[in-house]
């Protein structure tokens, strides 16, 4: 499988680019609000991909950072959601926002993008809670058998929500926790306190 692609950008559309890589042009669909963020025709670039085999199509979509191509494989996981519909939902919303409203459980958030209506908005909420569920009562057990908790934390009602949104998009808390050590978190809404932590995550700090 393709981890990323780097070359020379050679076409912009509405919904893929062409990257040149020693000749060879890859076409890589993308969301949209990421393509107009991209540079100009003739530049290097770096994309993160996720490649889709079927029997009659291989396609490759291309994410800008790696939160976007967690984000677009965690929406691949609900049942209903497609690739289509993954990249017109990262087009119109962050992942950290996105996250915030599954943990926050604002269906009017998620309705509002193209292609979710209120049923598929509850169901994203309801499956990817349900996820997050399972996995926090799998790393109760891991520590239950290590007989105390590594994960200590300052409680915080803004962290504590950080930290799960943070899980939702794939994260475990070990991983947050050590990004959010890193993060002056007094006086900061969730939010930011996401975007913060996402950012170290990122540099892998």
């Amino acid at each position: 499988m393709l981890a990323y692609i780097k070359g020379n950008l050679e076409l912009k559309t509405k919904d893929y680019i062409v990257i040149d890589v020693n000749g060879i042009g890859y076409k890589i669909f993308m969301p949209q609000s990421s393509i107009q963020n991209l540079g100009q025709i003739g530049e290097v670039l770096k994309v993160h991909t996720y490649m889709r085999v079927r029997e009659d199509d291989v396609s490759i979509f291309g994410f800008i950072n790696n939160e976007e191509l967690r984000l677009f494989e965690l929406l691949l996981s609900v049942g209903g959601i497609g690739a289509k519909v993954g990249l017109t939902i990262l087009s119109n919303i962050t992942p950290s926002q996105f996250a915030l409203a599954v943990i926050s459980n604002d269906i009017s958030i998620l309705k509002k993008l193209p292609g979710i209506g209120p049923k598929t908005a509850q169901r994203i909420i309801l499956e990817l809670k349900d996820k997050l569920k399972k996995e926090k009562e799998l790393l109760a057990e891991e520590e239950k058998e290590e007989g105390t908790s590594k994960l200590e934390f300052v409680e915080d009602e803004n962290v504590e929500e950080a930290i799960s949104a943070l899980q939702v998009l794939g994260y475990s808390k070990r991983e947050v926790v050590e990004a959010l050590s890193k993060v002056e978190i007094n006086n900061l809404s969730v939010e930011d306190i996401i975007r913060k932590a996402l950012g170290n995550l990122a540099k892998g700090l």
